[in-house]
């Protein structure tokens, strides 16, 4: 169309910049110059009529209205990306491949029982994993980025997605091995609070659905917290309740391969914490056979 201010090319290269901050490196992936790529940007602004990036000496970096832009078209990306995906597969009989999320509150042990199965059954599949945030995931989800997430659900879940399994997630308190001998299996609930209450906690990030829930339940079960340090992911904290820097809570199955497991204490608790995770997908893919058959495989 004449009238457009821009096509999908124009598209992928803002949506490039947004990601690299570089002319230079957007001009290296996409197989242009670099003032090749300059002219198209500044030729999109002039028919959009503002300024999307600003240019420094240094870097480039996005303005509100090219973030609103970007944010607003990040879809028309993923879904162009995953047709031509999917033509690739369906008709022109290319290697298939599923784009995997999860959740950086998932602990990097659960990834084998995520794929090791997938991997005996479905070895033709290649897989694409991620490791971010929540928000992110269900954000690449809506969008077309990913082909299936694995995180702590939100309250509420986004329209255009489902999700396929469900599980409990348990976890344990651990302490490091030694110096903490006062907090054991058989101490007084009162008494283990009270040796609890003068521990440093090192606890996952409040901002995530898992660290919102678990400082809910410890306030329900009246578990005193003096002093607390937040994290974004398990591995960090295990390897630092190892290191003597404080007691936590975290998934059991996060020690399962936990090199200095060793090091740590679990300690049996009569109330646990427990999360629920979810396998999500778009309703729109949720039968395509081979991420029916990834998710099959998967082992809960």
């Amino acid at each position: 169309m004449p009238t457009s201010p821009f096509g999908i090319f124009e598209l992928h290269l803002l949506h490039l910049l947004a990601r690299h901050g570089s002319f230079t490196r957007v001009a290296a992936e996409v197989g242009l110059t670099q003032s090749a790529v300059t002219r198209q940007i500044q030729t999109v602004e002039s028919k959009v009529g503002t300024a999307l990036f600003e240019r420094t000496t240094r870097k480039v970096v996005i303005t509100p209205a090219g973030r609103f832009l970007v944010e607003n078209t990040r879809h028309l990306i993923g879904d162009l990306d995953s047709t031509l995906r999917r033509l690739r597969e369906d008709f022109v009989e290319g290697p298939k491949q599923l784009r995997l999320g999860v959740s950086s509150d998932i602990s990097l042990a659960y990834l084998p029982g995520f794929i090791f199965a997938n991997q005996r059954r479905q070895p033709e599949l290649n897989l694409v994993v991620t490791h971010e945030s929540d928000t992110g995931i269900l954000r690449q989800l809506q969008s077309d980025e990913l082909d299936v997430g694995i995180l702590c659900p939100p309250t509420r879940l986004p329209g255009n997605l489902v999700a396929t399994h469900r599980f409990r997630d348990t976890f344990t308190l651990i302490t490091p091995r030694t110096g903490f001998e006062e907090i054991t299996d058989k101490s007084a609930p009162r008494m283990l609070k009270k040796a609890m209450g003068r521990q440093s906690w090192l606890l996952i990030s409040e901002a995530s659905n898992t660290g919102s829930q678990l400082r809910k339940w410890m306030k329900s079960h009246r578990w005193p917290i003096q002093s607390s340090h937040e994290m974004d992911n398990f591995d960090l904290i295990i390897n630092l309740v190892a290191l003597g820097l404080g007691i936590s809570f975290v998934p059991q199955r996060s020690l399962a391969l936990y090199s200095r497991r060793r090091k740590v204490r679990t300690i049996s608790l009569p109330t646990r914490f427990s999360r629920e995770l979810v396998v999500l997908v778009r309703k729109s893919r949720s039968g395509a056979p081979h991420i029916v058959r990834f998710i099959e495989n998967i082992l809960f």
